[in-house]
């Protein structure tokens, strides 16, 4: 993996959008649309039976659009596999992302706390980014390239500073270095970093690199997510005692 850490004590002393210095390579289209057609083979039957599941498990549509902010600040409509109840309010996600954004807390999505929100299959369906699959659309539009840093929300966009601004050099991605370097134990300013890392040294190479990292940072996400979920629930598991004994009823 390259060196990432060099690159952490420069990027806040300046930086932020750059529309001079951000044109994207063209090498990084070619690579997205052949990795695409030699994996639709298999993803295609995979992107047909989630379509199903979410069908016959939630009443709504099979997909959810979000307006997100990707390649210099500009705003694209995202494709994924709905996970959550249909017109669900944001206020609960915007509240933990602002936290998320204030502090100093590994980026712990909300499903490890049992989000009541999800529909079933919703969590393994997140859990493996599988949810996600529908933007290979977004790539094939060219909003999003398979590696690129994760599309944010606006209202997490109005939040960033100028000089985290800078991660929005490159477009979006499926799949980036934040994801295949801990992502859900790392803290939201340890993600910027890598991100902007990533916008001022993508090349043919780090891309594959991280495209095969991915399957087995997904893995262990989904192992990790279980195991939250498991210490959670035993957390809160009501203690059952027995019924009280009288010390005289042997007597």
């Amino acid at each position: 993996m390259p060196d990432m850490n060099s690159s952490q004590s420069k990027t806040q002393s300046g930086g932020s959008i750059n529309r001079d210095s951000a044109a994207i390579p063209r090498w990084k289209r070619v690579l997205d649309i052949t990795l695409i057609i030699l994996a639709l083979p298999v993803l295609l039957p995979v992107m047909v039976c989630i379509a199903f599941i979410i069908r016959f498990a939630s009443q709504g549509p099979i997909l959810f659009r979000q307006e997100r902010v990707g390649y210099l600040g500009k705003r694209f409509m995202c494709f994924k596999f709905r996970t959550m109840v249909a017109g669900i309010e944001t206020a609960t996600h915007e509240g933990h992302l602002a936290t998320l954004m204030s502090s100093n807390k590994p980026m712990e999505k909300m499903d490890t706390k049992g989000d009541p929100r999800i529909i079933p299959f919703g969590v393994p369906l997140r859990a493996s980014g599988l949810d996600e699959l529908p933007q290979i659309i977004n790539v094939l539009r060219g909003d999003m390239s398979l590696v690129g840093p994760r599309p944010c929300v606006p209202y997490e966009f109005d939040k960033y500073l100028a000089w985290q601004k800078e991660r929005f050099n490159t477009v979006p991605g499926l799949t980036g270095l934040w994801q295949v370097s801990g992502k859900n134990n790392t803290t939201f300013e340890e993600m910027i970093h890598l991100d902007i890392a990533y916008t001022k040294r993508k090349s043919v190479w780090l891309d594959l690199w991280i495209v095969f990292k991915t399957v087995p940072a997904l893995i262990m996400q989904m192992i990790e997510t279980r195991s939250r979920r498991k210490s959670r629930a035993r957390a809160v598991r009501p203690v059952v005692s027995g019924p009280a004994v009288n010390p005289q009823s042997n007597s």
